[in-house]
């Protein structure tokens, strides 16, 4: 599991590691089971304060990708399919939004940008 955090992007460092973590477990990088760093050990490793981690950690928990076993690493949660497919779809509205600001910022009309998206999820790697 890797993890980035910018002090001075604008957004909270919590809300990155939360961000990053869903996006993880929701394109199959983090499975369930997969035990995910101590808050000592991540904080230590990212150089930021322990009670930011355990904010990001808790926010997950409440949120059902993250389980808390006691006296055990926490672990990423089993999904129900719905659940996992709505993870998907909400990680990927997340990454169009900035997108389809530009879009509408350049005058694009929607029908040209769902084709240019469509034409890119076409193309062969």
């Amino acid at each position: 599991m890797i993890l980035v955090v910018d002090a001075h992007s604008g957004i909270p460092v919590y809300r990155q590691i939360v961000e990053q973590l869903r996006f993880q477990v929701s394109s199959g990088v983090l499975e369930p089971g997969d035990e995910i760093p101590s808050t000592r050990s991540l904080s230590a490793q990212l150089g930021i304060n322990p009670m930011t981690i355990s904010k990001a950690y808790a926010l997950l928990e409440s949120e059902g990708v993250l389980e808390r076993r006691p006296g055990l690493p926490l672990v990423v949660r089993r999904q129900g399919r719905a659940s996992e497919r709505s993870s998907k779809l909400e990680q990927l509205e997340h990454a169009l939004r900035p997108v389809a600001v530009k879009a509408k910022q350049m005058n694009v009309e929607s029908s040209e940008a769902v084709e240019v998206f469509r034409r890119l999820l076409d193309e062969e790697d």
